[in-house]
């Protein structure tokens, strides 16, 4: 295997379907070996999921054990309501320093919310190193915006990217969730490198795939439909070069894992790609 292989980072965001009996044959119980099939089959080194409540995130540790988690739920910062958990390969990485906050107008207190959000929502970031390369950090983030208002969103997107200069201080980024925005609507236009925003983020999905389809669409209420536009990203500094980015649309048994489709990214860090050029 070539050095640069062995430097690629799989990254993948999952939002997983909270457990709520509601959804019938879908409900965790039914889908949760298949969520963890669809994790195995990408095989990441970086997972973001949203949407786990405490014992969803619990079965997950228990069933992947290479991996460590981060995350608190983003109701009272402990363990009541949703996580945006941050997994990642022990072996691979160290955890230098990491936490979270609010997408409210305080973000420092749990379970605050503002904008007419109608929940409560959270980001998890922790900065990360290569064991193998302790100079190789960066800064992983997670979130999930609101699905109901459009204010909130586009303020959770102007605070999200206010605290993404400040706690990776302009270095390496990598940011994933469920920001159920399109890329048409301001959030991502806030986020991500375009026209009206040079410093932006870069969206892995649209740099693999310039060309926008019609079948694009990640959240699928457990329908298997694709006819629809994205909200679940992966997004990068470009201290990253995109290799490929994917909606994976697998299903088990004929059965999908979740309403949403995981999508999943293969990044190259470029100063390690240009050392390793050198070498």
């Amino acid at each position: 295997m070539s050095h640069l292989n062995t430097l690629r980072l799989r990254v993948m965001s999952f939002n997983i379907r909270y457990d709520t009996a509601n959804d019938g044959r879908n409900s965790w119980q039914h889908r949760r070996a298949l969520v963890v099939d669809a994790i195995c089959q990408f095989d990441p080194h970086l997972l973001a999921t949203q949407e786990g409540l405490d014992h969803q995130i619990a079965y997950l540790q228990a069933n992947l054990p290479d991996y460590h988690c981060f995350g608190v739920g983003r109701e009272d910062g402990a363990m009541r309501g949703e996580y945006a958990a941050i997994l990642y390969r022990a072996e691979r990485f160290e955890q230098l320093e990491g936490g979270h906050f609010w997408l409210s107008e305080s973000p420092d207190v749990p379970g605050s919310k503002s904008w007419e959000s109608s929940q409560t929502r959270i980001v998890t970031w922790c900065r990360l190193v290569e064991r193998s390369s302790p100079t190789a950090s960066f800064t992983f983030f997670n979130t999930h915006f609101d699905q109901r208002s459009e204010a909130a969103r586009l303020a959770s997107a102007k605070l999200l990217s206010h605290k993404i200069r400040k706690l990776s201080n302009d270095g390496p980024v990598i940011l994933c969730g469920d920001f159920n925005s399109t890329e048409d609507e301001q959030p991502y236009k806030s986020l991500v490198s375009g026209p009206t925003n040079a410093t932006g983020l870069i969206d892995a999905y649209r740099a693999a795939h310039p060309e926008r389809l019609p079948d694009e669409l990640t959240r699928h209420d457990f329908c298997s439909s694709r006819t629809g536009s994205r909200i679940d990203w992966i997004l990068h500094s470009r201290h990253f070069t995109t290799l490929a980015a994917t909606i994976d649309r697998n299903a088990f048994e004929d059965r999908l894992p979740s309403d949403h489709y995981a999508v999943t990214a293969t990044l190259l860090p470029m100063a390690q790609r240009e050392a390793a050029g050198q070498s």
